[in-house]
This record gives structure tokens, C-alpha cells and sequence, in this order.
């Protein structure tokens, strides 16, 4: 890995766990609102973005989860496994915004993953909750669709890393 992918790579992680620490609250149980999420639309600008999604994904629930360290195989296998599903799904697609639709529709089905653990851990009931987190990703993803867009518009996110 070239020494300014990693640079970027650790500043995508630190931003996502500072948003994470701000917003704490909202970002575990049932019903999560992480605006960190948002920084999922990375992948779909360049794949090299993977890696400082997953650094922040796993900081935040090691630092964060009142779930325990449970949470570190479920939330990261979660967002390794969404955004998997997501670099494999757009590569023929050219438009940076359905690029972020297909991101957004990803990681709100496959909120199924965080509902099994929820229910596992906690005894929440499985479809009452993935309802819940489904319904919480897709509004963060969504907010996050033109916020990335605008972004994209003034720094080339595809050549920063």
C-alpha cells in the first residue's frame, strides 16, 4: 500500500470515529442514525477507500459498542461484506450518483446482518429490528448521496487516494 493511500486511509478511519464519538448515541442499538455512514459512498468514488471505512468501522465499535466485542465481528463483517456487494455491483455503472443508489439499496438490505446480531446479543425480535435499521441506513445513506455528490464536485474523490 503506497504511503499516501495509508495516509488517507488512516484519515478516513480517524474522521469516521470522530463522527462516531459526536453522535454516540444514535449510532447503536435498534434504531441507528451513524452519520459515519455516509462515508460508506466512498467505495464508489475508488475502491482504495475500503480500507479507511473498515479502520473507522472497527475503532468506533471497539471504542463504542455496548454490545461487546461481538459487535466487532458483525458491524465489520457488515461493512466488509456491503461494500464487497458494492465495488462488485458498479463497476459498469458510470454515474457516481446510481453508484450511491446501489450503495444505499446494499448496505439498507444488508442491515440484516447488524438485526441477527441484535437479536442474538440482545434478544431483539429479528424483522421488527431490521425494519428499524433498515429504515435508519437508508435516511443516512440517502442524506449522504448529495452531500457526496457535492463534495465529489470539489475534490475529485476518485484521484484523491
Amino acid at each position: 500500500m503506497k504511503t499516501k493511500t495509508l495516509a488517507i486511509s488512516g484519515i478516513i478511519g480517524a474522521l469516521y470515529v470522530a463522527v462516531m464519538i459526536v453522535l454516540a448515541p444514535f449510532g447503536f442499538t435498534n434504531i441507528q442514525f451513524r452519520l459515519a455512514e455516509i462515508f460508506n459512498h466512498l467505495v464508489v468514488f475508488n475502491k482504495k477507500y475500503f480500507a479507511g471505512i473498515v479502520i473507522g468501522v472497527f475503532v468506533s465499535n471497539l471504542l463504542l459498542s455496548e454490545v461487546g466485542p461481538i459487535d466487532l465481528l458483525f458491524g465489520v463483517g457488515h461493512t466488509i461484506i456491503s461494500l464487497s456487494i458494492t465495488i462488485f455491483l458498479v463497476k459498469r455503472i458510470s454515474s457516481p450518483v446510481k453508484r450511491m443508489l446501489v450503495n444505499t439499496a446494499v448496505f439498507t438490505t444488508t442491515m440484516c446482518i447488524i438485526s441477527w446480531q441484535l437479536h442474538l446479543v440482545l434478544g431483539f425480535p429479528f424483522w421488527l429490528t431490521w425494519c428499524y435499521l433498515a429504515i435508519s441506513e437508508f435516511i443516512v445513506m440517502a442524506i449522504g448521496i448529495p452531500l457526496m455528490h457535492t463534495l465529489n464536485k470539489r475534490l475529485p474523490l476518485s484521484k484523491l487516494i
